[in-house]
C-alpha cells in the first residue's frame, strides 16, 4: 500500500474520541510543562510513562508524542518573558526573545514563536512521513568521528560568532565544557573535580545549570537594583506582528524547518543543537545592517531557533522509527514503550505495523494544529504578565527555580549548587560572558567526549581517523575555516588600515603638497 493509502488508515485509527483525548491532553500537559522552569520534555514523558501501562500502544505513544511536541511549543514562554528556557532548545530564544520583552515587543516574539512551531512542525511531520527511509540513510552515514567533529564545529561556531567579545565566549565554553566532566566518567569509572563529594559523583544535572544561569541571575539582577529602579511594569506593547516582522520571519521559519529536520535526524543530537545552528545561520546570512540587532531583539533570532527547535522534534522520531535509535533524550524513553508492548521500532515495524505508526505520525499533526489553535488566543494573556512589577515577577520565578531543581531529586544538595550557579551566572551576566555559549558546551561535552573516545578506539589511536572519511574530511575543512577565517579577515584589515596610513603620510610629506592645492585624502578602508 502507498504511503498515502497508509497514511488514511492512521488518521481513521488517531480519529477516534478516545485518541483525540489523548492527543489534546498531551500537548496541554507539555505546553503547561513546558513553561515551567526546570522540566521539559524528558521530565514529563518520565512521570506520564506509568500512564501508559494500561493502555493500548497507539494510545499511549500518542499521548506521550503530544508531550514532546508541546513541551516545546511551552518553554519558548518563559524564555521569551522572563529568560527563563523551559527546555534546551529554547535557551538560544533568551537571547533575542527576551530583548524584544524588554523592548515591549513580548507579542510579536510569542508570535513569530508559535507560528514558526507550527510551520516547522508541520514540514517535519511531513518529511517524517514521506522521507523517513532517506533521512535514516543519511544517519547511519555518521560515525563516531563524525559525531565528535559536528559537535566540536557546533562550540567554535557558537564561541566565534557570538555577540560580544570571541574571548569571553571561548572561556564560557570552557567552563561549560568543564562542568559536563564532573563526576563519574563512563569509560574509566573514575570520578573527576568532585572533591569527594558523593553528590558530585553522578555529575551536575544540565536542568539545575541552566535554571541557575537564567532565572536566578536574572532575579538577581533585578533584586539587586535600587528601590524605584525595579518597580515599574515593563510595557507589552503591540501583540500581533506587524507586516515587516512577518517579512522578517518568513526566511527564517523556512530555512529554521529545514535544518531542524537535518540536524534532528542525527542521533543523539536533538532539537537543542538544531536551535543553536539556526541562530547562527541566521546571524551569518542576515544583512550588514541587521547583524548588530542580534542579541538586541532581532526577531530572526526567535523565528529561525524557535522554527528549529520545532522542526527537531519530528527530525529525532526519524531515526527512532526507521532504525530503532533514539534521536534525543525523550525518544529514547518512547523507543522503551515501544520494547514495553513487544514492537521492536525499525524498518519491519512499517511493515508488520504500519497502522500504528502511520496512526502515531497521524496524530501528531492533529496535535500540531492543536497546538496552534491553544497557542495564539494566549499569546496576549502571556504577554501582559509582563505588566506584572518585576520584583514580584522575578519573586515568583524564583521560586519556580527553586521548586523545579528540587524536584529534581528531592536532595537538598541541588539547591545549594543552584544558587551557587546563580551567583556565577549573575558575575557572568555582568562582564559580559555568554551563559548561552556555556550551556550549549555543557549538553554538547559527554557527546564530545564519547564520541572522542570512541572514534580514536576504533582507529587504535590514529588521529588520521578523522581525516579518512569524505563527510569527516569536509568537517575538518570547514572547523579550520571557522577559526582561521576571522583572523584572516582581521589580519587583512589591518593590513588595509596600515596601507591606507602609510598613504597619508606620504602625501603630507611630498614636496608642494598643501601649497596652494588641496589634498585628497584616500577614503578608509572598510
Amino acid at each position: 500500500m502507498d504511503t498515502l493509502g497508509l497514511l488514511g488508515d492512521g488518521f481513521a485509527a488517531a480519529l477516534t474520541a478516545e485518541n483525540i483525548m489523548w492527543v489534546l491532553v498531551g500537548v496541554l500537559v507539555g505546553t503547561i510543562v513546558g513553561i515551567l522552569p526546570g522540566l521539559g520534555s524528558i521530565t514529563a514523558v518520565a512521570l506520564l510513562l506509568p500512564l501508559t501501562f494500561g493502555m493500548t500502544p497507539l494510545s499511549g505513544l500518542i499521548m506521550l508524542c503530544g508531550v514532546y511536541f508541546g513541551s516545546q511549543y511551552g518553554s519558548s514562554t518563559t524564555a521569551i518573558l522572563v529568560r527563563t528556557p523551559g527546555d534546551t532548545g529554547s535557551v538560544v530564544t533568551t537571547i533575542d526573545g527576551y530583548e524584544m520583552a524588554l523592548r515591549g515587543r513580548a507579542g510579536p516574539a510569542l508570535m513569530t514563536a508559535a507560528i514558526g512551531s507550527f510551520l516547522a512542525g508541520t514540514v517535519s511531520i511531513v518529511a517524517l512521513t514521506f522521507l523517513s527511509p532517506l533521512f535514516g540513510r543519511l544517519a547511519i552515514s555518521f560515525g563516531a568521528a563524525e559525531y565528535f567533529l559536528l559537535m566540536l564545529l557546533a562550540l567554535l561556531l557558537v564561541a566565534t560568532l557570538t555577540t560580544g567579545s570571541t574571548v569571553k565566549a571561548v572561556i564560557a565554553a570552557l567552563f561549560g565544557l568543564w562542568l559536563s566532566t564532573v563526576g563519574t566518567d563512563a569509560a574509566s569509572g573514575v570520578t573527576r573535580y568532585t572533591g569527594g563529594n558523593l553528590h558530585l559523583s553522578g555529575g551536575i544535572d544540565f536542568i539545575i545549570v541552566a535554571i541557575a544561569l537564567f532565572a536566578i541571575t536574572e532575579a538577581l539582577k533585578i533584586l539587586s537594583q535600587r528601590r524605584g529602579q525595579n518597580e515599574r511594569p515593563r510595557p507589552v506593547g503591540r501583540i500581533t506582528m506587524s507586516k515587516e516582522d512577518w517579512r522578517r520571519s518568513s526566511w527564517p521559519w523556512a530555512r529554521g524547518s529545514v535544518l531542524g529536520i537535518i540536524v534532528g535526524v542525527l542521533p543523539g543530537v536533538g532539537p537543542s543543537l538544531a536551535s543553536y545552528a539556526s541562530y547562527i545561520l541566521e546571524k551569518g546570512v542576515a544583512r550588514r545592517d541587521r547583524k548588530a540587532e542580534f542579541g538586541h531583539g532581532a526577531i530572526e533570532g526567535v523565528a529561525g531557533p524557535e522554527a528549529a527547535n520545532n522542526a527537531g522534534v519530528g527530525g529525532a522520531l526519524v531515526p527512532m522509527f526507521t532504525l530503532g535509535i533514539p534521536g534525543s533524550a525523550t525518544t529514547a524513553l518512547l523507543l522503551f514503550v515501544f520494547t514495553m508492548h513487544g514492537l521492536q521500532p525499525g524498518p519491519q515495524l512499517f511493515q508488520t505495523n504500519a497502522v500504528l505508526i502511520y496512526g502515531i505520525i497521524a496524530s501528531l499533526y492533529i496535535g500540531n494544529v492543536a497546538l496552534l489553535v491553544l497557542n495564539l488566543p494566549m499569546v496576549g494573556v502571556f504577554a501582559r504578565l509582563l505588566r506584572t512589577p518585576p520584583v514580584l515577577l522575578y519573586t515568583g520565578v524564583a521560586a519556580l527555580g527553586v521548586l523545579g531543581t528540587y524536584a529534581l531529586g528531592f536532595d537538598q544538595f541541588d539547591l545549594y549548587l543552584l544558587f551557587t550557579f546563580g551567583v556565577v551566572g549573575y558575575l557572568m551576566d555582568r562582564y559580559g560572558f555568554p551563559a548561552a555559549t556555556a550551556i550549549l558546551a555543557m549538553v554538547l561535552g559527554p557527546l564530545v567526549e564519547q564520541n572522542l573516545s570512541r572514534a580514536l578506539n576504533i582507529g587504535g589511536g590514529d588521529p588520521l581517523v578523522f581525516v579518512q572519511r569524505p563527510i569527516s574530511l569536509a568537517l575538518v575543512v570547514i572547523s579550520l575555516f571557522v577559526v582561521v577565517g576571522p583572523l584572516a579577515v582581521k589580519a587583512l584589515r589591518w593590513y588595509r588600515i596600515r596601507a591606507w596610513r602609510s598613504r597619508c603620510r606620504a602625501r603630507r610629506t611630498r614636496p608642494g603638497a598643501g601649497q596652494g592645492r588641496t589634498v585628497t585624502k584616500p577614503s578608509v578602508p572598510t
